[in-house]
């Protein structure tokens, strides 16, 4: 019992150093040489202009209070108050934020590592399973959910941006995540021999990788993502101000580049080898000797891999 709470007591001071240490390196990304924000420079509504004042007002008086050790105490009411003001001025600067590479390298980032963290928790709670639902070679991503939230973030800003009634919200949702896993269904079989989901015995299955249960899953995820996610996942990520952010971010999309391009070659050197073609150059030979058929059975546990007993 005593080293239990002892390791407990590690644990949470190692995860309070790594959170400081996270914090740190993100202060420091934002005090490198600043650079011309994306932002269309215009005058604010007058009620996000005042909201913003408000808001403004409050942080520097939480600020100050929290200084000389008063707490700052606030009635519900107030809390509503704040909340609205603060719903406001994010959807006003979100609205007119203006979307590129910068922030689709953090959203495919996010939402790879976010989608395969919710699918393993789904899987141990449905089935009691711990397989890895890796879908890249390196590191812990499913370039599915990657894809799906920049698509999902970037249609609804759009349809945000146009005043969208749900329905059409819902329907465009659909309409994404059908093709999405049609198309990636699809591509991983024909290019990479490997099946990852089939919905062939699932009721209401329209192909292989498309069913009408899942559609609906992805309409009721739009109207979710377009309302709630999308505006605070924005926001949050902003636009680069420092040179240190972009070039920080440039690197990610260099690194998760090289991490599909290797998983791809991988998986064509897996389906090779399982037709005895022997490798054609040096590279090959790499390849083959440590990302070897079981390396990747191991490794993509969920995946049917064409040539696997």
């Amino acid at each position: 019992m005593f080293w239990s709470l002892v390791s407990l007591l590690l644990l949470a001071a190692a995860l309070r150093v790594i959170y400081s240490l996270i914090r740190a390196f993100f202060a420091w990304l934002g005090r490198g040489k600043p650079i011309e924000r994306a932002a269309v420079n215009r005058d604010l509504p007058e009620d996000v202009r005042k909201a913003a004042a408000g808001l403004d007002y409050y942080y520097r008086l939480k600020g100050y209070r929290e200084e000389i050790g008063k707490p700052t105490r606030l009635t519900r009411a107030q809390l509503k108050v704040i909340a609205r003001a603060e719903r406001l001025v994010r959807n006003d600067r979100v609205n007119h934020m203006m979307i590129g590479w910068y922030q689709l390298v953090i959203l495919f980032l996010v939402g790879s590592v976010a989608g395969l963290a919710l699918e393993e928790v789904w899987m141990f709670i449905t089935t009691g399973l711990t397989e890895g639902r890796y879908g890249l070679v390196w590191g812990p991503f499913s370039p599915l959910y990657g894809v799906g939230c920049a698509l999902l973030t970037i249609i609804s800003l759009k349809l945000r941006r146009r005043n969208a009634t749900w329905w059409q919200t819902f329907l465009a949702a659909m309409i994404v995540g059908g093709l999405l896993e049609q198309i990636t269904g699809w591509g991983m079989e024909t290019l990479m021999g490997a099946v990852s989901w089939d919905y062939s015995a699932v009721p209401g299955a329209i192909t292989k990788w498309v069913a009408v249960p899942f559609l609906l899953f992805w309409g009721i995820l739009g109207l979710i993502w377009a309302d709630v996610v999308t505006p605070w996942l924005l926001d949050l990520i902003g636009e680069p101000t420092t040179r240190r952010q972009v070039v920080f971010v440039l690197i990610l999309a260099v690194y998760l580049g090289l991490d599909v391009f290797m998983t791809t070659v991988c998986f064509a050197r897996r389906a090779a080898r399982d037709h005895g073609i022997p490798p054609a150059n040096g590279f090959e030979v790499w390849i083959d000797t440590h990302y070897s058929n079981e390396f990747m059975s191991n490794r993509f546990e969920n995946m049917v891999i064409e040539g696997e007993d």
